[in-house]
């Protein structure tokens, strides 16, 4: 059993309290300096314009235009071998230059080598589907609308995938409240109730991860067991827990805190 270490409300505590906070970049490297990234990145070269490339943290980059996404890809896959696209998103960069940053990291396993193909496109622009090349991209495209809104121009199915079809906004962009909008507090209560029920039912909770220690309707009190629904009023009794029946399981020694071992060594 390992030493218990306490959390201290992690869920309450930000790495940077700037919401547009962009992490400096880890340093670069030139493609030259590995010779089947310089391969792959004069193949690319031959046939479509390269914005910028470099080596970061062992893979390549390059920044291509827009319009070229589809065909750059289905050279990586067709003649170069990377014939996994295994991630695809996007980054919001809204507030600085009011645009995105489209991503598409791409895997060779008769390689070893992994490229991230990286495009800008201005708000409002849409990018070419690159689901006919990547049955991987369905899903992720279909994300990457619901979540920022870029559209996928030839997807066959461009809806919603996380969220309901007619919910409004898209909640990884910077700018959408971290507690959800008005319409995220109220709807499911207006959806099945209507607005008439707002007073009455209250707005949702939409933080998943609060716990309230007090609600005996939707959480268990370990320890503390109450029936569904008692008020808590915080001096219950402390009810001792059994991790197997008394007369124990068959082949299966029962659990002893007192003689338990604490492991300090993480690698054992």
């Amino acid at each position: 059993m390992r030493a218990y270490t306490p959390k201290d409300d992690v869920q309450k505590k930000s790495y940077y309290t700037d919401r547009f906070y962009v992490s400096p970049q880890v340093p670069k490297q030139e493609v030259e300096s590995d010779e089947i990234f310089a391969a792959d990145l004069a193949a690319i070269k031959t046939k479509f314009d390269v914005l910028d490339a470099y080596i970061q943290v062992e893979q390549m980059v390059v920044f291509i235009k827009p319009n070229d996404n589809y065909k750059v890809l289905e050279l990586l896959k067709d003649e170069l071998e990377y014939t996994q696209l295994s991630e695809m998103s996007a980054i919001d960069f809204l507030a600085k230059s009011n645009s995105f940053e489209i991503f598409y990291q791409m895997l060779s396993m008769n390689k070893a080598k992994r490229i991230r193909i990286k495009m800008t496109i201005e708000n409002g622009a849409a990018v070419n589907s690159v689901e006919k090349l990547f049955r991987s991209a369905d899903w992720a495209e279909r994300e990457m609308f619901d979540m920022f809104g870029i559209e996928a121009n030839g997807h066959p199915f461009m809806k919603r995938i996380l969220m309901p079809y007619d919910w409004q906004g898209n909640p990884l962009l910077k700018t959408y409240p971290l507690q959800g909008d008005e319409f995220a507090a109220w709807y499911e209560v207006d959806k099945i109730y209507g607005k008439e029920a707002r007073e009455e039912i209250g707005p949702e909770i939409r933080d998943t991860a609060r716990v309230d220690r007090y609600d005996s309707d939707r959480f268990a009190r370990l320890g503390h067991e109450v029936p569904k629904g008692t008020k808590i009023t915080g001096d219950e009794p402390v009810v001792e827990q059994t991790y197997q029946e008394d007369g124990g399981v068959f082949l299966i020694k029962k659990f002893d805190k007192e003689s338990s071992v604490v492991i300090d060594d993480p690698q054992r």
